[in-house]
């Protein structure tokens, strides 16, 4: 009878044993559910991207801008032919490559190139230095914001030349004239560009931030600026361009025999002589060193940044 009961206990206890373990079955079975669903969405979200041929790729983006340039000098040329304006007022295009092809012979064509292109390197490094902690500040202090914020957009809408006079008077005729002008003009523009960049930082982030710990600086360094990054980017190309326009601004009325001759005074000697084939050939250096600058140093970071935020889809 003893046995009975004992093999009757034996039995009852086993569904109850076996339930923790139907239990466990039962959450594998959902959380692999859960990792498939999530599998699935992310190959939904993601881009296959074929590998395409080196040649192609090279024709695709090489190819418009080449018909582009095509056609202006066709158009150029055909303006040359029909004598728009007098050939000494617009010589063809080949009179202006006979125009670079002397400076390049006499050895003078890279020194006018890299003195402008140091210049300009060197003035937006010390406006990065200075437009990105008050960036910073502008972004982060209201009461600093409402003071200067309207001062930087309307330094960044007035004319880098105007800065001139200023500076010549400040400072002479020397290299420091022109790097106050660069800065002037380079500094809004990185500082408005940093500003925007933060505002448009979810405040999801900034919380998430401070609830691990990442304040002051670390939050600056870890959390502000990364999420900031691609309206920073921006504001960095923009930056440049003010920079670099600033330079030749300064470099045109700027004009001693100890500063050298980079290319806004190679176009201003231009004039003077009454040359317009140097005087195109000025102006094509200073467009070809600018689209230089942007497609080889800032298109590449701003698509690596874009990319890695999803913001860009290689194609």
């Amino acid at each position: 009878m003893a046995s009975t009961d004992t093999q009757a206990e034996t039995n009852a206890a086993q569904p109850g044993d076996a339930a923790p373990a139907d239990t466990h079955d039962a959450k594998a079975r959902a959380a692999g559910d859960i990792a498939g669903l999530e599998a699935g969405l992310d190959a939904l979200e993601s881009t296959v991207v074929d590998r395409q041929p080196w040649l192609r790729t090279l024709t695709s983006k090489a190819l418009p801008p080449l018909i582009a340039i095509a056609i202006v000098l066709g158009l150029w040329q055909l303006a040359y032919h029909f004598q728009l304006k007098p050939h000494f007022l617009l010589p063809s295009p080949l009179d202006v490559a006979r125009s670079l092809q002397e400076k390049w012979l006499q050895g003078t064509l890279l020194d006018y190139v890299w003195t402008s292109v140091s210049r300009g390197a060197l003035g937006f490094l010390a406006s990065v230095a200075i437009g990105t902690p008050l960036g910073l500040i502008v972004a982060r202090v209201k009461a600093v914001r409402a003071a200067i914020g309207p001062i930087l957009s309307g330094l960044q809408s007035l004319p880098s030349v105007a800065w001139v006079p200023a500076a010549i008077i400040w400072f002479g005729l020397s290299d420091a004239t022109i790097y106050a002008v660069v800065l002037l003009g380079a500094v809004p523009s990185i500082a408005n560009g940093l500003v925007a960049g933060v505002d448009q930082i979810s405040p999801l982030y900034l919380r998430a931030g401070r609830t691990i710990g990442a304040t002051g600086l670390a939050g600056i360094r870890h959390v502000l600026l990364p999420a900031a990054l691609p309206g920073y980017i921006a504001g960095l190309k923009q930056g440049w361009a003010f920079s670099w326009r600033s330079l030749m601004a300064a470099e045109l009325i700027v004009n001693a025999p100890d500063l050298g001759t980079g290319l806004g005074q190679l176009l201003e000697q231009g004039r003077e002589t009454g040359d317009m084939s140097w005087v195109l050939s000025a102006i094509l250096l200073i467009l070809i060193v600018g689209i230089g600058i942007e497609l080889l140093v800032f298109a590449p970071i701003e698509r690596r940044v874009l990319r890695s935020r999803g913001l860009l889809v290689k194609s």
